[in-house]
Order: C-alpha cells, then structure tokens, then sequence
C-alpha cells in the first residue's frame, strides 16, 4: 500500500544518472546559435575557439570548486542550500526568488519555444508565424502552446517519479550526443579541400568587430586594440556563459543521489567537461565549413543550420531542426525535474509557499513541479523570458561568486563540518573563478548596462519579500 505523502526523497541515482544529468541540462540551443553573436563581436577564428575555452574553463573551475559544498550539504536545495548555509537565509531566499521567478522558469520557457520552433521546421503549422489569437500587441502562436504542452508533459512524467525523468534523461542526451558527434565528424569528412580551414586561420588572432554584411561577405569591420578586445571578450562570453549554464542543476537533487559525497562532485567534474570538449569541437566544425564571416551572418544566427547545409545540402535544415529538438526536449527534462527540489527546500524553510513542501506517493515534490510548470507556461504566453534570461545572466553570475566566495566564509564559519571531499587545486581555482568572473560582471557593468541593473532590481525586489514571510512565520510559530 502506498503512503499519500512520503517524508523523504530515496536515494535512486547514480553516478552516471548524475553526470547525464548535467549534460542533459547544460546542452540546448545555445551552442547552435550564439556562435555568430561572438563572431561579430570579437570576429576572428582564435577569438572564437578562446571565448568557448574560456567559458569552459570557468564553468570546470566552477564545477570543482562546488564539489565541496556538495560534500558538506548533500540535501535537495543545492546552491540555494549553500548560500544559506554561508551567508545566512536572506542570502538563500535572494537566489531561490531569482531562480523560481526567472533562471529556471524563465530558461525552461525559453528551451521550451526553442523546441517549438524547431518543430515548425518540419510542421509549419506548429511554428511561431501560425498565430493563433491576436488583441493588439499579444499574440498567442501555436509555438508558444507546443512548449506550454511539451512543459506540461515532462512535468507530468517527472511527477510520477524521478525513475521515469530519469529515463528520459538517459535516452535524450546520449541521442544528443550522438547527433552532435556525428555533426562534427561528418562536418570534417565530408568537407574536404581544407580551404575554409585554412581562410580562417590565416589570421586567427586579428580581432575586430563585424559591422555589416552583403551577401554573407564582410564589408565594413573594426580593427579591436587591447582595451577593446577584453571588453569585447567580456561581452561574447554572456552567449558562452548562458550556453554552458545549469551545470550545478544536479546539486538541487542531491537527496536523491547514492553517495552524494562522491557522485556529486564527480558527476559535476564529467559532466562538464564532455560539454566543453563538445561544445569546443563543435566550434571547430563551424570553422571548418564556413568562413568566419558566414558564421557571423548566419540566417537568423543558426550558425549549425548553416554547416549542415553545406555538409548534407538541402536535407541539413530538417536534420538540425530534429537534433536541436533533442536536445531542447532533453534539456527541459533535466530544468523541470531538478528546479522543483529547490522550491520544496524553501518550503520547508517556511519561504515558500507551504504545499511545495509536500512529497507525493511517489517521493517527489508534485506541488512544486506543477508551480513550477504554471509560471514557465505564463512566461511562454508573455514572450518576455527571453529579456528576462539577459536581464538575469549578470546576477546568476553574481550568485556563483557568491556560492564559491562561501567555500572561505564556511571553512571559517565551519570549521570542524565533515568535508568528504575538498575543493580541487584550493584556493587557487576558486580565486581565479572568482576573478574571471567577477572582471566579467565589471565588463557588463560598465558596457552593457542592460545586462545588469534589471537583474539587480529582480533581485532587491526580494528583500521586501523576504522581511513579510519573515513577520508572518514568525507570526504563525506558537510562543514558549
């Protein structure tokens, strides 16, 4: 006989589910697309490849230095766990509030429509330019419900039990991966002659900004000096960033992995370091097939649609439009089933609301996933996630200093908590993560002002918020 409400999660995954995990949620549309942004921005071959290295060196540097706070707290919640833990509950409520009202929902709506649109490819009637209802400026489009329903589906099946999410998990990403390095092998054999290649690298490091266009060729550009060139790399690496993020989604469902002291910080390390291997030789297929200049100009930035085209000719559009589908659809699982357990953890530390709280028969926060689903599909109907998600990019970066600046706060605060595992290459890795990162956020600061002072207001509005759950529990909790 089931019980109606379990009181704990069970401990099912395993190493491997964790790291599929990862690279599940790490791999949408980003990689796909952002490509040409960064070549107009730092346009040149060797800028292009060091802006993903970058960008993949940040996210390992990041990854391994988590290692330790997931030793030290392996209980659902994850980065939201070790922010309070370090800094206190505001701390904590600043980044879940965030989390629960943009990061996740907001990619999740934002993967979402990538799949629906990609679907259109091959359906037109399922695409963005079938609207359905129109009352001036709103519009609903059949896109936006396709992503509502493919919301709704994986929220249903990650409701019944993380096993079946699991599952979904499994065969998504490795057809991910597989279609990925199929691209990749395929874009090197079979454009033969090297002469792309080769165009490209004859002056990898002549960095300049990609102005205009005629016919995919270049014709204006501006030669970039040093001061110029870091901010323009500070500026590319918001794409890279964002195509690398959810990494730390398996830290959230911690209480749901078998040695989480190990299988954590393992999971992580794997994880993200396939990703970067992926992403950098996707990069190098890019390079291979077009000319820098076309990957800068790609049609509506779909750099990949570009190189399959040249590499299988007409039927390339139909074979990305599948592939990113895969990967969205993957992605999303991984968004949904971990983003919950946050929400669940706030809950029960009375700044939630309280049936979020509630495990169902099945051991998962059912309530939660289903707010969680709510909120994204209202994202998906207002077409605003996309501002949101650039609003938001400068503050995740934020709270990710933030998170590995704990790593010092707790070894001083807790000095004597078991540490199974500590930071790799302490304290010099998490010291350079938080200076790439923060020189990255001062770049933004300064440059893209549109960036950041959005994300911050999301943010500070949280603190009112705060105080009032703060009052009211304290309210509700009977005097001695």
């Amino acid at each position: 006989m089931h019980l109606e409400n379990k009181s704990s999660f069970h401990r099912s995954l395993t190493l491997l589910d964790g790291a599929l995990l990862v690279i599940g949620s790490m791999i949408g549309s980003g990689i796909f697309i952002v490509s040409a942004d960064i070549s107009r921005t730092v346009g040149s071959a060797g800028w292009l490849v060091f802006v993903w290295l970058l960008s993949g060196f940040i996210t390992l540097s990041a990854a391994l230095s988590y290692g330790e706070l997931s030793g030290m707290y392996p209980q659902a919640g994850g980065q939201y766990v070790y922010l309070r833990e370090a800094y206190g509950k505001l701390y904590g409520f600043l980044y879940g509030w965030s989390f629960f009202g943009v990061i996740q929902t907001g990619t999740i709506a934002a993967v979402g429509v990538a799949f629906a649109k990609f679907t259109g490819y091959i359906v037109p009637s399922l695409g963005e330019n079938n609207v359905l209802l129109e009352i001036g400026k709103f519009h609903i489009t059949a896109a936006q419900l396709l992503a509502i329903a493919m919301i709704t589906l994986l929220t249903w099946i990650n409701s019944t039990g993380v096993k079946n999410g699991k599952w979904i998990g499994f065969f998504f990403t490795f057809a991910k991966i597989g279609a990925m390095a199929a691209l990749i092998i395929f874009g090197f054999l079979a454009v033969k002659g090297g002469s792309m290649w080769h165009e490209n690298w004859m002056s990898p490091w002549m960095a300049m900004r990609i102005q205009d266009k005629m016919n995919g060729g270049i014709i204006t550009h501006a030669t970039l000096d040093t001061n110029q060139l870091i901010i323009a790399i500070g500026v590319a690496m918001v794409g890279a960033l964002f195509s690398s993020d959810a990494w730390n989604n398996v830290t959230f469902i911690a209480a749901e992995i078998k040695k989480p002291e190990r299988n954590i910080g393992l999971s992580l390390f794997i994880g993200t370091l396939v990703v970067t291997v992926i992403y950098v030789s996707m990069n190098l297929m890019y390079l291979n097939t077009l000319s820098i200049g076309e990957i800068a100009h790609a049609p509506s930035d779909r750099v990949a649609l570009a190189a399959a085209l040249k590499i299988f000719g007409s039927s390339g559009t139909w074979m990305i439009a599948v592939m990113i589908m895969i990967a969205t659809f993957g992605c999303n699982n991984g968004l949904i089933l971990s983003g919950a357990r946050v929400y669940y953890t706030m809950a029960n530390d009375g700044l939630f609301l309280p049936a979020a709280k509630k495990l169902n028969k099945n051991g998962v926060p059912a309530v939660a996933l289903w707010m969680q689903c709510i909120w994204a599909s209202l994202l998906c109907l207002s077409g605003t996630y996309g501002n949101l998600l650039d609003f938001i990019i400068f503050t995740v970066l934020l709270f990710y200093i933030l998170t590995i600046a704990g790593i010092f706060v707790l070894r001083k605060k807790a000095p004597d908590h078991p540490r199974p595992y500590k930071a790799f290459g302490f304290p010099v890795i998490p010291v350079i993560y938080i200076a790439l990162a923060s020189s990255i956020c001062v770049i933004l600061l300064l440059n893209k002002p549109e960036y950041t002072w959005p994300g911050l207001i999301i943010v500070l509005l949280g603190i009112p918020v705060y105080y009032w759950l703060n009052r009211r529990q304290n309210a509700e909790t009977p005097k001695a």
